[in-house]
């Protein structure tokens, strides 16, 4: 029997029982906090022989709690909490789950663009108060998006705002030119996206910062920009000034930096209110996309422990999906 250390807070949690599946191989579940404080979890480490990691930091010296752990299971697309290369120096495998919540994302992505482009939250919020009066909203399908990063996620925007009309723009440097227009967009470089685009939505891997006070500077008046990828991919203070001066006409995403913790950022400013819309970081929260992760991180989790080669392994690639 394996010892399965489980500290996604969703595993388990749509319509598939996983618990009973990992039973059924032969293996315990035991759960952990989804933050990863190594004090808290490391009697559980001892003991673990998997685990199923959700978007806390995995550090070496969380390995080096873990001595009979065999493999981690990134709950997830983006592994760059996971020290990967620590990890492979201690032998110890890492998968994650590519594509599981791509679909989710992208629906949320597009419900994000509408929301903000017809002002659904702050004319529900007026119409709570007593205020009937009309803000007059844009049409999607007028519109010219751009989207940075054309991976799964990205591609999958394009897909559903196929159906609009809407002209599409893509950035993306490490797709080639003709597989963007297969895709259903015009492949153009991420400054002039900017300067175009009046709808701009980021897909792009974290660690990098695409949206300065430079680069707002050149956007199109009034336009709209969507981040339901990473949070250190925009200047939160030079977005939130972008929305005070009408550079930007709304600013919709499903993460700030620091997330929960992140109470102090600019754009909850309440006078920015009608201009910006936050979800907590719910875009791959579907039935669909948490059994997807869970079936995917669980089989690769019991193909490592009977001995075999992983479905998803992670081997720090140039590029990594967003969410």
């Amino acid at each position: 029997m394996g010892v399965i250390l489980v500290t996604s807070r969703s595993f388990s949690d749509g319509d598939l029982d996983l618990v009973a599946r990992a039973q059924a191989a032969g293996h315990e579940i035991v759960r952990g906090p989804a933050h990863h404080d190594l004090d808290e979890l490391r009697e559980s480490l001892a003991r673990a022989d998997a685990w199923i990691a959700g978007t806390g930091t995995v550090t070496d010296a969380h390995l080096a709690a873990a001595e009979h752990l065999k493999v981690i299971a990134r709950y997830g697309v983006g592994y760059e909490a996971v020290d990967v290369a620590a990890a492979s120096a201690r032998g110890i495998r890492v998968t994650n789950t590519p594509g599981a919540n791509s679909d989710a994302v992208a629906d949320h992505t597009v419900a994000l663009m509408l929301a903000a482009l017809r002002t659904v939250t702050d004319g529900d919020r007026r119409v709570r108060r007593g205020d009937w009066g009309v803000r007059r909203g844009r049409e999607l399908g007028a519109a010219t998006v751009g989207v940075v990063g054309f991976g799964r996620i990205g591609q999958g925007v394009a897909r559903r705002l196929s159906g609009f009309g809407c002209r599409l723009l893509a950035a993306d440097p490490f797709l080639p030119a003709e597989d963007v227009r297969h895709a259903g967009a015009e492949p153009t470089d991420l400054d002039e996206l900017f300067r175009s685009a009046d709808v701009i939505s980021l897909h792009a891997p974290g660690g990098q910062r695409l949206v300065d006070q430079a680069r707002l500077s050149g956007i199109r008046p009034g336009a709209v920009l969507v981040n339901t990828a990473r949070a250190d991919l925009i200047d939160e203070p030079a977005v939130a000034q972008a929305l005070r001066d009408g550079t930007l006409g709304a600013f919709a995403a499903d993460t700030l930096d620091g997330d929960t913790a992140a109470g102090a950022s600019p754009l909850l400013d309440a006078a920015l209110a009608d201009r910006v819309i936050v979800t907590p970081h719910l875009a791959a929260q579907t039935t669909q996309a948490v059994d997807n992760m869970g079936r995917m991180s669980l089989d690769d989790v019991i193909a490592v422990l009977r001995g075999d080669a992983p479905a998803h392994p992670v081997t720090q690639p140039a590029r990594q999906e967003t969410a």
